[in-house]
């Protein structure tokens, strides 16, 4: 009798395929999070510069499958555990007007991005990329929204330029925001609803807040969850989007309606509301979530080919700062509405 041949070899041996490529981003993300830590600076940031250094072993065959692995596939792994941060019960805190400024902050500055991008003559999915990063919660939003879109190079290379500007925008808004809160003796919720409502990336929001004292921190941190938490109805959209132009012959990626890591979040989210995850699973799942993102963009950086980058020209930048303009004076005139309202 003959053995039947076992899967175990196939599949180490597409392991082994991925593991040059995974420890090139991984390695990459060590040094990122050691700088990071050790000398201060956004994490992400020193992930795509560093990644970007490595661009000569895109294409090589030992690493190129891992490196594809790792910036398709981790994000999603990464988005998913994002639900572990997200409970029902923290928007209570914010209130009614609280609730319903961020909301609008995601939902017009998604809306401003597609048309600064229409104005500017550039592709929407930049502009939905954009907005959609600076409006909810930075890179991993950009991540998330990349992953609804047809996969194409240029969708890949928009999500590259986007999460470099979100970087740069996100570190520049944590240094001056700051000073903007000061010089308008804005109160602790009065802060912490602009910082939160305004500044990309969480990290950022957290660095920020906590400049200005813990109380604006735990405020800011609050409201930026908030908008975190709004990632999956949008993503959702987006799927349900790409879903139907599949059905109709559109460009869309193959794969179902909704996807599994959305699914993932929603259940993770609805969990963590309920009081069903321990504190212990969320810290884990939140690091964890950290860390595939961290090694996604890293991967993505390595993908990335300055030339092609600065082939783009003036016009994204315009588009980026544009869209962290509006947002900032959309949260500074809803703050300055409620203090009118209040008085």
């Amino acid at each position: 009798m003959h053995a039947q041949p076992s899967l175990a070899p196939p599949l180490l041996g597409q392991l082994r395929g991925f593991l040059p490529g995974l420890m090139l981003c991984a390695t990459i993300a060590l040094a990122a999070t050691f700088v990071s830590e050790h000398y201060g600076g956004p994490q992400f940031l020193y992930a795509l510069l560093m990644g970007i250094a490595f661009h000569f072993l895109a294409d090589t065959p030992k690493c190129q499958p891992g490196i594809e692995f790792a910036a398709k596939k981790l994000v999603r792994m990464g988005v998913a555990l994002l639900g572990v941060r997200i409970a029902a019960s923290d928007v209570a805190h914010l209130g009614l007007a609280g609730v319903g400024a961020l909301a609008g902050a995601v939902v017009l500055t998604i809306g401003f991005g597609l048309l600064l991008a229409r104005l500017l003559r550039l592709p929407p999915a930049l502009g939905l990329l954009s907005g959609g990063a600076t409006g909810i919660c930075g890179i991993s939003a950009a991540l998330a929204i990349s992953s609804t879109l047809p996969a194409t190079r240029e969708n890949e290379r928009y999500t590259l330029l986007t999460a470099i500007g979100i970087a740069a925008f996100s570190t520049l808004a944590m240094v001056l925001y700051p000073l903007l809160v000061s010089g308008l003796h804005l109160s602790t919720a009065e802060a912490g609803l602009f910082l939160g409502g305004s500044i990309h990336d969480v990290a950022q929001v957290v660095g920020a807040a906590f400049m200005i004292s813990p109380q604006v921190g735990d405020a800011a941190t609050l409201a930026k969850m908030f908008r975190v938490a709004l990632l999956m109805p949008v993503v959702l959209a987006l799927a349900v989007h790409a879903g139907r132009n599949r059905g109709s012959g559109g460009g869309a990626r193959n794969g179902p309606l909704m996807p599994v890591f959305l699914l993932v979040f929603a259940a993770l989210a609805a969990a963590n509301s309920l009081g069903w995850l321990p504190a212990s699973a969320v810290t884990v799942g939140s690091e964890l979530s950290r860390w595939c993102l961290v090694v996604s963009i890293a991967a993505l950086g390595v993908k990335t080919s300055l030339e092609k980058l600065a082939e783009l020209g003036w016009k994204p930048i315009a588009l980026l700062s544009g869209e962290a303009v509006f947002v900032a004076g959309y949260m500074l005139l809803v703050v300055t509405l409620m203090r009118w309202f209040a008085a």
